[in-house]
């Protein structure tokens, strides 16, 4: 196992954050329900800027909701996501955290390792809501079998179509194996040449991850608490080099998208040059926001495994932690808990376009939803999955080894090489 402090990088934040780890779970003591005794105590929250486009609403509800249940004041303060992990960090440090604030699932096992986060583990079980809850959003939320991360919400990747495109072409049926997606591409790509079928985005890992996933192959295994790559597998070559073949043998692609990104295929996709593209299921709600037609003419599909329907696909989204400098921690799971389960969760749900990390709510939303929700939930609940659950994930993620794998062989360098480096640079890391 990585150890306390190597993963926050200055000194100083490691000192601190050993200092967070002796003092976990606060003062505490407090009971969560007692409005009387609670009437004087603060509650400090941070969320990200720009998931909802309804903040103020939302705020003011949840706000509204803890003063009613618990009798304290709710304190939101709303942070950009640009520099957040820089800011989480400079917190923990300085014991200056919230008490409770939403984390990215991939920085959770970070702070967790760093002392920074209160295990939630006891409090799930306690509240009977343990086995309610999305389990891919669950497992990126636990490290050494402790649960750091609430899940809160999520997101998914899916492929996303034009239905116009592909009626005009034949070809609308979901696609059950690798075999039936390349038999579309071909089609489309033979119909209609001058649309690209099918961009294979270099600088988009979790769109080619899928591949990597549906053949059997995965980023890394654990084994005794050490991590080791496994990204150069003789499976994990052979998703990696099925989803690169898309591009330099099948023409399923163009040379300009071995460095794109997911939004330079959504732009490719909104002027009418792609036919059907990898993306989160968010992104259905943009295109309404932006062109009510194309919306109209949406259709999606799983990312199909090798021999299969779907494929494990990147869950990602946010967790609800609780810092451990929190003097309250019941007051601050007591938010946690409002949050994440019963109408809040929903109502974030609906009002962000992301699913809810409560398998009851997840249920309702879906069942709310249209044929696209549907599709995506498909893929979650079927195919979410995460990165390795380890605090080298950030510096993995921060030197962009898995999307220069995808962008090199694209490139032209031979799969198993480009594989084999990027192993070698993540088991350096690993080993670190």
């Amino acid at each position: 196992m990585i150890s306390r402090r190597g993963v926050l990088s200055a000194g100083a934040a490691g000192s601190a954050a050993l200092g967070l780890a002796a003092c976990s779970g606060g003062s505490g003591g407090s009971d969560p329900t007692d409005t009387e005794a609670n009437a004087d105590k603060t509650i400090t929250l941070w969320i990200m800027q720009g998931t909802n486009a309804k903040t103020d609403e939302y705020v003011d509800a949840i706000t509204k909701a803890f003063k009613d249940k618990t009798g304290a004041t709710l304190k939101v303060e709303v942070q950009p996501w640009d520099g957040a992990h820089d800011k989480f960090v400079t917190a923990m440090s300085g014991g200056t955290g919230p008490d409770v604030a939403e984390v990215g699932t991939t920085w959770v096992p970070e702070f967790a390792d760093a002392g920074g986060l209160d295990p939630l583990t006891k409090d799930v079980d306690e509240a009977g809501i343990g086995d309610g809850l999305v389990q891919g959003l669950v497992d990126a939320g636990t490290l050494d079998d402790e649960l750091y991360g609430m899940p809160w919400y999520a997101g998914v990747r899916s492929i996303l179509a034009d239905r116009k495109i592909l009626e005009d072409a034949g070809v609308t049926e979901q696609p059950a194996s690798w075999d039936d997606l390349l038999s579309m591409i071909e089609t489309l790509k033979k119909k209609n040449p001058d649309i690209i079928p099918f961009p294979v985005a270099g600088g988009s890992i979790f769109a080619g991850m899928p591949f990597v996933w549906g053949a059997g192959g995965d980023i890394a295994a654990e084994s005794g608490g050490k991590w080791k790559a496994t990204i150069n597998s003789t499976e994990s070559v052979e998703g990696i080099t099925w989803y690169t073949d898309l591009a330099l043998k099948h023409d399923a692609s163009t040379a300009a998208a071995s460095s794109w990104l997911e939004t330079d295929s959504l732009a490719a996709f909104q002027q009418g040059k792609v036919a059907m593209f990898i993306t989160g299921s968010w992104v259905p709600a943009t295109i309404k926001a932006d062109d009510e037609d194309l919306y109209k003419r949406l259709v999606a599909f799983t990312i199909p495994a090798k021999d299969k329907a779907v494929a494990p696909s990147f869950l990602g989204g946010s967790l609800l932690c609780r810092f451990t400098e929190t003097e309250e921690p019941e007051l601050a799971f007591e938010l946690i808990k409002l949050m994440s389960t019963g109408e809040l969760a929903t109502k974030w749900a609906k009002e962000t376009n992301y699913f809810p990390g409560e398998q009851k709510a997840l249920d309702q939303v879906v069942s709310d939803g249209d044929d696209l929700t549907k599709v995506f939930a498909q893929q979650m609940t079927e195919g979410g999955t995460t990165v390795p659950v380890t605090p080298a994930w950030g510096q993995i993620e921060g030197k962009k080894t898995l999307s220069t794998l995808f962008s090199d062989i694209l490139g032209g360098t031979d799969a198993k090489q480009a594989a084999d480096a990027a192993a070698t640079e993540m088991d350096k890391i690993f080993g670190g």
